[in-house]
C-alpha cells in the first residue's frame, strides 16, 4: 500500500512544482455538478458572475464518443488456464451519446437534465456474454441501454450552499466527477475506476453543494443522501459496479448511501479532490432481501482522492480509489438465477476489498513549439492498476485473473477545443502489480482510435 501511495503523491508533487505557469482547470460544459473551474484570485468574482449570465433561460447540449479498437485476445479471460486466447479481433462502438438540457424557471431555480444513449441504445434485449464463452443471454440483459443519467431541480440559495433533488452524479472518484470526454486521454474511460465503480454512477436523492472561503483557499464540496449499492450486482469481475440501481421502475430505498466530496481549487491550473461513499448495508437493497437472510448487515466503505494540474504547456492527472464490502464472502455465496440479470456461478464471487489507482500526463505540442499554426496535440502516456479481487475476506482465494497492471501511450488532437481526435495503445499484464513485469496469465493488447466531443448546441 505504501507503494501506491507514494505513486499518487509523486504525481502530486509534480504537479505542485510546475504552478508557476498555471492556467484555468478545463471548462465544465455540462452544467449539472459543481463548477470545477480553477480562476485565479482576482478573477473569482468576475468568473461567478459569467457563470450566472451564460445562459439566460434554457441551453441544450451533450456529448458522445465514437471508438473503433483492433486487439489481440479473445474473449473471456477466464476461459482457461493461462487466460484469454490469443486472436486478432476488431471492434467499433459508440460508448455513449447524451443529451443534456437546463431551463431557468427562475435565476434561483434550475431544471438540469441528461439523457444517456450507451452502446447505441437498446435495439434487442440480447447480448452475447463474453464471460460465458460467448453463451446468448436472453433473459434481463440489453444490448445497450437508455438511461436518465440527470434529472434534478436546484434551489440556489447562497454561494456557500444550494439545495438539489433528484438523479443525480455520484461524485466519488476522478472520472465520476469529471466524466466528459475531453476530461481524459483515452479513448475509453480509465479502466480501473469504471472496472470496480459505476460509471457514469448516477443515483436519486437529495444534495447540498457550494463553494466555501477565497482565494487561495477555496473548496467546493458536495454531500448527498441517495440510493444506496443493491448487493445483488456484486460479483468477481467488477466489484460493486453492478450494484447501481435502475433496473426497475422504483429503486430500493431502505439503507441509503452517504456521499461527501471536497475539492480544493485555490491554485491556478491545479485541482486536488476526495470524496467518501457509505452504505450501511447494501443486502437491505436487495431486489428479494429474504435470499440474504444468512448474510447479515453487510456496510460497503468507498474513499477516492484524485488531482490534475494543467497549464498551456502540460496537464496531468492521478486518481486512487479503495473500498470494502463488510459480509463480501457470504454475499458472494449467495445463489441468484440466471434470468435475473445479475452475477451467477462463479463470477458471483466477491472480494472484500477492491483498489485502483493511475497517473497520466499529456504535453501540448503547439505550446512548446509556440506556433499558431501547430495543431494542438497533446501526446500522452498514462499507466494504471485495478484489482476488484485485490483481498478476499477468511479463506477466500482471490482470483489472480482480475489483477490488471495497464500501460497506454497516445496522442489528443484538439480539432476543436470541444472537439478530439484520440489515437492509442494499451498493454495490460494480467496477474501482477508490477509495472513491466510479465503477469502469470496471457497479455493483452490493443490499438483504438476514436472521437469525442462536448458543447452547447442552444443557449437562450
Amino acid at each position: 500500500m505504501k507503494k501506491r501511495v507514494g505513486l499518487f503523491a509523486l504525481c502530486l508533487s509534480l504537479s505542485v512544482n510546475a504552478l508557476q505557469a498555471g492556467e484555468p482547470d478545463e471548462k465544465k460544459v455540462v452544467p449539472t455538478e459543481v463548477n470545477t473551474e480553477t480562476p485565479t484570485p482576482k478573477e473569482q468574482k468576475k468568473e461567478l458572475a459569467a457563470e450566472d449570465e451564460d445562459y439566460r433561460s434554457f441551453r441544450f447540449g451533450g456529448y458522445g464518443e465514437m471508438v473503433a479498437s483492433f486487439k489481440d485476445y479473445g474473449i473471456n479471460r477466464f476461459g482457461g488456464p493461462a487466460g484469454n486466447s490469443k486472436e486478432n479481433r476488431n471492434t467499433i462502438a459508440i460508448p455513449r451519446f447524451v443529451l443534456a438540457l437546463d431551463y431557468k424557471f427562475s435565476p434561483k431555480w434550475i431544471l438540469g437534465a441528461e439523457i444517456e444513449f450507451e452502446a447505441g441504445g437498446v435495439g434487442t434485449e440480447m447480448e452475447l456474454e463474453n464471460a460465458e464463452n460467448g453463451e446468448y443471454e436472453t433473459e434481463m440483459e440489453k444490448g445497450g441501454e437508455v438511461a436518465l443519467e440527470q434529472f434534478h431541480v436546484t434551489r440556489l440559495i447562497h454561494r456557500s450552499f444550494n439545495l438539489r433533488a433528484g438523479h443525480m452524479i455520484v461524485p466519488v472518484g476522478l472520472t465520476n466527477a469529471h466524466h466528459e470526454p475531453i476530461n481524459f486521454f483515452g479513448t475509453y474511460r480509465p479502466e480501473g475506476e469504471t472496472t470496480i465503480i459505476p460509471s457514469t454512477w448516477h443515483e436519486t436523492g437529495l444534495a447540498a453543494f457550494g463553494t466555501v472561503g477565497r482565494g487561495y483557499a477555496t473548496f467546493d464540496y458536495q454531500a448527498m443522501v441517495v440510493t444506496g449499492l443493491n448487493a445483488d450486482g456484486f460479483g468477481r469481475d467488477y466489484w460493486v459496479k453492478g450494484g447501481k440501481q435502475g433496473l426497475f421502475e422504483v429503486d430500493n430505498f431502505t439503507s441509503p448511501a452517504y456521499v461527501a466530496r471536497l475539492d480544493y481549487r485555490g491554485i491556478c491550473g491545479l485541482r486536488v479532490g476526495a470524496s467518501f461513499y457509505y452504505c450501511n448495508d447494501v443486502t437491505a437493497n436487495a431486489d428479494k432481501r429474504y435470499k440474504y437472510s444468512s448474510v447479515g448487515r453487510s456496510a460497503v466503505t468507498i474513499y477516492s482522492v484524485d488531482a490534475q494540474y494543467k497549464n498551456k504547456y502540460v496537464t496531468a492527472r492521478a486518481n486512487l480509489i479503495s473500498g470494502t464490502v463488510e459480509n463480501s464472502n457470504a454475499i458472494g455465496n449467495v445463489s441468484l438465477p440466471n434470468a435475473s440479470g445479475y452475477y451467477h456461478g462463479a463470477m458471483r464471487n466477491l472480494a472484500k476489498e477492491a483498489i485502483c489507482y493511475g497517473v497520466e500526463a499529456g504535453v501540448n505540442l503547439s505550446a512548446l513549439l509556440s506556433s499558431k499554426h501547430c495543431p494542438v496535440i497533446y501526446p500522452y502516456a498514462r499507466y494504471e492498476y485495478f484489482n476488484p479481487q485485490e483481498k478476499g475476506e477468511g479463506s477466500y482465494t482471490v482470483d489472480k485473473r482480475c489483477q490488471v497492471s495497464k500501460w497506454s501511450v497516445g496522442l489528443n488532437w484538439f480539432a476543436l477545443p470541444n472537439l478530439v481526435v484520440k489515437a492509442d495503445y494499451a498493454a495490460r499484464r494480467i496477474g501482477t502489480d508490477k509495472v513491466f513485469k510479465k503477469g502469470k496469465y496471457t497479455g493483452e493488447n490493443e490499438f483504438s482510435i476514436g472521437v469525442a466531443y462536448v458543447g452547447w448546441f442552444i443557449k437562450k
